[in-house]
Formats: structure tokens, sequence, C-alpha cells
């Protein structure tokens, strides 16, 4: 005689192991919600590697550094942007 549990052992089983995963998951998601955000790539933050420099003088810097302008035009656009230093 099985006592009344018969199938529903199984599902308590299930039920357990459901309950584990969705307690794991709930600690990944605090976990990154509280460590600053979902998305991290690299060590940049929200405005990219440098925080205190506008996305203009970023994309400039990048065209200087894959060789796309020279030392000249680079220093000419600074001061176009007003970022001259």
């Amino acid at each position: 005689m099985m006592w009344g549990y018969g199938m529903n052992m199984a599902w308590m089983w299930m039920w357990g192991i459901l309950l584990l995963i969705g307690i794991a998951l709930l600690v990944v998601v605090a976990v990154r919600m509280f460590a600053g955000g979902g998305s991290h790539s690299g060590m940049q933050g929200p405005q990219g590697p440098y925080p205190g420099r506008s996305r203009a003088r970023q994309i400039l810097d990048e065209r200087f550094a894959r060789g796309e302008l020279t030392a000249e035009q680079y220093r000419e656009q600074l001061k176009v942007l007003g970022e001259d230093q």
C-alpha cells in the first residue's frame, strides 16, 4: 500500500527543484541590480572609458588612434570642439 503518496512524491521533488532554481535566479538578479546594472562591457562607465569627455571628443580620439587624422588635424578639431589641451 502507498499510503496516499503515489505519484505525488515525484511532484514534490520537481517543485523542490523548481523552487531552488527560482531562488537562485532571484539571487542572481538581485546581485546584478545592486552591483551597478546588467550590462558590463569591461571597465567602462555609462559614458565610455573616459567619463569626463564628450561623445564627439571620444569619436575624435578614436579616429586619431586609427590613423584617420594627422596630429595637426586632430589639434585643429580639438580647437573646434573647444576641448584643446
